[in-house]
C-alpha cells in the first residue's frame, strides 16, 4: 500500500513549518493514511458548570433511580417468604439490608465503578471497550497506529509499568482462549442487563398495583391486577419515543415525591413505633440472624438483594447524564431516602410481624393511603425507565462493536449525546414484558427469576473492574485484594443464594440471555469471518492502477464515487467484482470503509483519514470514516460532502509533505493543488454515487453443520429482517447501487 514510514507525531511540523524547503526530509515522518490535521486535534475536555451538573442529577432521579427507589414496595416480603419467626429476625434482615444498601450501589458503583467510564459511558461493553484500548484483545483486525492519535483516545499510560500488569497484559494478548472469553464474559454481561429490562418493569409495575389489592380484595382480582399492569407497561413503552431528557424531566419531581413521601414515613414509623431500630446498624445482629437461622438465612439472601435491583443502572446510564450528577443525586436523596424508609418499615414489623406480606402499604398512615397508591404506581412506572434507558444504551455500543444486529439508533438530545432511542428493542421488550407479566402474575415468582440477573450483572462487572484497576489504574495489590474479598465475595455469597431458586423462576433470566447471547455470537462471528475473508482477497495497489488504466482506456465517468465496505486495510474485493460487470468507472474513487474505535467519541475533525492510491493522476483515495460507539451516524450533514471537505485538506497537506520531503518545487505543487481540488470540486457538483458492497455469505463446502446452522440459517435471517447499511448512513436512495457478491466462508 504504499512506503509506510513511521515516528511519533511529536516530530510532525505544523502546516507552517512545512510551507519552507529547510525542513529536512528525514525528519518528515508520518503514519501511513494519517491526516496531519487529524492527528493534531487537542483533547479539551468539556467542563460542566455546576447548574448544568444540578440540573442532571435532578433528570437522573427520573432515570436512574426508579428501580432501586422502589424496592421498598416488596424487600420485607420476598425475605420472609414464610413470615417472620422471631423478633430479632427483622434487625438482622434489617441490618442485612443496610450494609448491603451501603456497600453495593454506594461504595461500589457510585465511588469505585463511575470512575471507570469510558469517557463518560459505561455499562459491561465500556469496560470492555477501554480493555481493548489498553491491551490487544480485540478479535476484529482493523487496528490503525494513528487511531491512538484521536484525542479523545486518552492512553494515559504511566512510563513505568508494575510487573503485575505487564504480565497479565502480555497473557491476554497472547491468549486466543483469553480474548474470546472477555468477548463472552461481555456479551453474557450485556445480556443480562437487558435481561433486567424486562423483568424491571414487571416487578415494579406489579407490586405497585398491588396496593389495591390490599385496600380493596374483593374489587381487585388478581386477574384486573395483572391486566392492569399490562396497560401500564404497555404506556410506558410508548412513552419512550420521546427521549431520556424529556421522560426525566416527566418523571425526575414524581421521584423527588416519592423519596420525600418514603423517608418521612420511615421518620414517622420509627418514632412513633420503635426508636430503638437504629440497633440494626450493629452488624452483629447480622451474625446471629445466620447462627438462628442457618441455611433459611442463606436462602433469604435472595430476597434481601432485591433492595439493590437497578445498582447497575447507575453505571449503564452514566452516559445519559455525568459522573458528579449521578454520585451527588445518589448520595444526596437516593441512599438517605432508602436508609430512611427501611428503618420505618422495620420498626412496623417489630409491631406487626404478621404483616410482613404487605409490609410497604400497611406501614402507610390511613390518611395518605390513596394518595401514596398514586405515587406508588408512578413511581414504579418509573422505576421501570431506569433499565429500559440502560438497555438502550449498551445496545449502541454492542451494536458500534460488531456485536449486535443492525437497528436504528435516535438521539434525542443534541445536547446530551448518550440519550438515545431505539425502535426494535422498544417494541421487543415490550413484548416480552408483556409476556412475561402475563406468564408469571405474582411478584414472588418474578423475583426470584429477578435475583439471578442482578447479582449475575454485578459480578462481571466486579470482574471486568478487576482488571481494569490492574491493567490500567495499576492500583496497590492490597487494595485490589480488598475489593475481592470484601465486594467480591458478599456478591458471591448473594449469586449462590439467588442461584438456589433456580427452578423457581430463576431460569427465565438465564434463558433470556443465552438466547441473546447467541444472537450477539452469531452476528459477531460472522462478522469477524466476513471481514478476514475480505482481508484475504484485498486488491493491491498494483491491481487497482492495472484496472482503472484498462478503464481509462475505455471511459470514465464524470463524477465521484465512494464505495463503502468495512475492509480498512487495503481495497475490497467488491471492487474487482464491480468492474468485471460495469466496465466504466468514474473520474474520482474513494474507498470509504466505516470503522468503529474502542472509545465512546470521535471529534468531527478527526473523523476522515485518507491515503491516496498512486500516481496521483488516477484519482483513487482510500477513506476510513471513523467513529465512537455513542455517535451519531445519521449527520445532519451528509456523509459525502463532509467527506468531500476533508478530502479537500488531505490533498493539500499531501502535497506540502511531498515540498517538504522531497524538495519540490511550491509552485508546481501550488498548480498540482489546484488542479487536484478543482477536479474533486468538478466530480462532486456532477454528482456522488454511493456504491454499497451488499455480501451474501454461506458457509464454504465442507463445513460442519454447526457452521452452516450459524451462517446459512441464523445470520442470513437476522440479516434479511433487519436494517440495511444504507439506511444507518441516511444514504439517498436515487444515489445509491448495491453491488452484490457472494462470499463462501
Amino acid at each position: 500500500m504504499g512506503s509506510n514510514i513511521e515516528q511519533s507525531q511529536d516530530d510532525v511540523p505544523h502546516e507552517k513549518n512545512l510551507k519552507g524547503k529547510t525542513v529536512a526530509s528525514q525528519k518528515l515522518k508520518r503514519h501511513d493514511s494519517l491526516d496531519l490535521e487529524s492527528s493534531k486535534m487537542p483533547g479539551a475536555k468539556q467542563v460542566l458548570g455546576w447548574s448544568v451538573i444540578m440540573k442532571l442529577a435532578f433528570q437522573s432521579l427520573g432515570v436512574v433511580y426508579g428501580d432501586i427507589g422502589t424496592s421498598p414496595l416488596y424487600v420485607f416480603s420476598t425475605i420472609f417468604l414464610d413470615g417472620i419467626k422471631h423478633e430479632e429476625d427483622i434487625l438482622g434482615a434489617l441490618s442485612l439490608i443496610i450494609y448491603t444498601i451501603t456497600l453495593i450501589p454506594v461504595v461500589k458503583y457510585v465511588f469505585i465503578v463511575l470512575q471507570a467510564n469510558d469517557n463518560g459511558d459505561g455499562g459491561t461493553f465500556a469496560l470492555y471497550s477501554l480493555i481493548c484500548r489498553y491491551t490487544k484483545v480485540g478479535l476484529i483486525p482493523s487496528t490503525q497506529a494513528e487511531d491512538k492519535d484521536v484525542s479523545t483516545f486518552k492512553l494515559d499510560m504511566p512510563d513505568r509499568r508494575t510487573r503485575r500488569a505487564s504480565k497479565l497484559k502480555s497473557t491476554l494478548e497472547n491468549s486466543n482462549f483469553g480474548k474470546f472469553f472477555l468477548l463472552l464474559a461481555t456479551m453474557l454481561g450485556t445480556s443480562m442487563v437487558i435481561g433486567d429490562g424486562v423483568l424491571t418493569p414487571c416487578i415494579s409495575v406489579l407490586s405497585a398495583v398491588g396496593g389495591v389489592k390490599a385496600a380493596a380484595p374483593s374489587v381487585m382480582t388478581e386477574d384486573r391486577i395483572v391486566w392492569l399492569s399490562v396497560a401500564i407497561l404497555i404506556l410506558l413503552f410508548v412513552f419512550q419515543r420521546f427521549g431520556t431528557e424529556k421522560v426525566g424531566y416527566t418523571f425526575a419531581p414524581i421521584l423527588c415525591i416519592w423519596f420525600v413521601l418514603i423517608a418521612g414515613i420511615g421518620i414517622y414509623n420509627f418514632v412513633t413505633i420503635d426508636i430503638t431500630i437504629f440497633r440494626a446498624l450493629n452488624p452483629m445482629y447480622i451474625v446471629a440472624y445466620f447462627q438462628r437461622n442457618g441455611k433459611d438465612a442463606w436462602v433469604s439472601l435472595g430476597g434481601v438483594v432485591m433492595c439493590i435491583t437497578g445498582a447497575e443502572a447507575l453505571f449503564a446510564d452514566v452516559g445519559h447524564f455525568t459522573v458528579r450528577s449521578v454520585q451527588i443525586s445518589m448520595c444526596c436523596v437516593t441512599y438517605p431516602a432508602l436508609i430512611l424508609a427501611y428503618l420505618g418499615q422495620g420498626a412496623f414489623l417489630t409491631k406487626h410481624s404478621d404483616e410482613v406480606a404487605d409490609t410497604f402499604y400497611k406501614s402507610l398512615p390511613k390518611s395518605i393511603y390513596w394518595p401514596m397508591f398514586g405515587v406508588a404506581v408512578l413511581a414504579a412506572i418509573i422505576a421501570s425507565q431506569a433499565l429500559i434507558s440502560g438497555t438502550f444504551a449498551i445496545i449502541q455500543q454492542s451494536l458500534a462493536l460488531g456485536c449486535f444486529p443492525r437497528v436504528k439508533i435516535v438521539h434525542t438530545s443534541k445536547k446530551h449525546h448518550g440519550q438515545v432511542y431505539i425502535p426494535e428493542i422498544n417494541t421487543l421488550l415490550m413484548l416480552a414484558c408483556v409476556l412475561v407479566t402475563l406468564a408469571f402474575r405474582t411478584t414472588e415468582k418474578l423475583s426470584n427469576a429477578y435475583g439471578i440477573a442482578v447479582v449475575f450483572v454485578m459480578v462481571v462487572t466486579s470482574c471486568f473492574l478487576v482488571l481494569v484497576m490492574i491493567l490500567i489504574w495499576k492500583t496497590h495489590i492490597l487494595l485490589i485484594i480488598a475489593y475481592v474479598l470484601v465486594i467480591g465475595s458478599v456478591e458471591l455469597v448473594y449469586l449462590s443464594a439467588v442461584l438456589y431458586k433456580f427452578d423457581q423462576g430463576g431460569y427465565l433470566p438465564l434463558a433470556f440471555a443465552m438466547f441473546l447471547l447467541f444472537i450477539m455470537y452469531v452476528w459477531n462471528y460472522v462478522y469477524r469471518k466476513k471481514y478476514h475473508f475480505e482481508l484475504e482477497n484485498k486488491i493491491s495497489p498494483e491491481k487497482v492502477k492495472e484496472t482503472v488504466d484498462e478503464t481509462n482506456s475505455h471511459h470514465r465517468l464524470p463524477g465521484l464515487a465512494i464505495f463503502y465496505s468495512e475492509l480498512v486495510h487495503g481495497i475490497p474485493p467488491i471492487f474487482k467484482h464491480y468492474v468485471e460487470n460495469v466496465p466504466a468507472l468514474h473520474s474520482v474513487l474513494v474507498f470509504a470503509s466505516v470503522k468503529s474505535l474502542p472509545i465512546s467519541k470521535v471529534p468531527l475533525e478527526e473523523r476522515f483519514l485518507f491515503r491516496r492510491v498512486k500516481p496521483y493522476d488516477l484519482y483513487v483515495f482510500r477513506c476510513v470514516v471513523r467513529y465512537g460507539y455513542t455517535d451519531i451516524r445519521n449527520e445532519e450533514e451528509p456523509i459525502e460532502k463532509l467527506l468531500v471537505e476533508r478530502l479537500k485538506h488531505f490533498i493539500k497537506e499531501d502535497y506540502m509533505f511531498s515540498i517538504a520531503a522531497n524538495g519540490d518545487n511550491q509552485e508546481d505543487a501550488a498548480s498540482l493543488i489546484e488542479r487536484d481540488v478543482e477536479m474533486l470540486e468538478k466530480a462532486s457538483s456532477v454528482g456522488v454515487v454511493h456504491l454499497v458492497g451488499e455480501q451474501d455469505v454461506i458457509a464454504s463446502k465442507g463445513s460442519g453443520l454447526a457452521k452452516r446452522v450459524v451462517i446459512d440459517y441464523a445470520y442470513n435471517f437476522l440479516k434479511s429482517n433487519l436494517r440495511q447499511s444504507n439506511k444507518l448512513f441516511d444514504i439517498p436512495t436515487k444515489r445509491m447501487l448495491k453491488v452484490g457478491m457472494t462470499c463462501e466462508l
